[in-house]
């Protein structure tokens, strides 16, 4: 009985390889940009609205001072996105270490 192999050269394994390893690797960094740019985490803008975006594992509710035109004031919120108003009048936002 006679047995074939087939056995590809170091240099075709490589480049199958390769050629392979980038596209994949391209798809998942493409996906985790989008998921990135579309809901950072903590406070960003969105064309003309001032938004603050609690990211948590444990589901807790925070207190972030949003700084204004004026004096600064302090609000409570959930996990996820929150509007906090127009871009104009919000100029940021942090957390301020407290839970609420």
């Amino acid at each position: 009985m006679r047995i074939r192999h087939s056995l590809l050269s170091a240099g075709a394994a490589a480049a199958l390889i390769l050629g392979l390893a980038p596209a994949a690797t391209a798809t998942a960094t493409a996906a985790g940009q989008a998921a990135t740019v579309m809901n950072p985490c903590g406070f960003y803008e969105t064309g003309a609205d001032a938004r603050y975006n609690h990211c948590t594992s444990d589901g807790s509710n925070v207190i972030i001072e949003v700084e204004v035109f004026g004096p600064n004031y302090e609000r409570c919120v959930g996990p996820g996105d929150t509007w906090l108003g127009s871009a104009s009048r919000i100029q940021g936002a942090h957390y301020v270490g407290r839970t609420c």
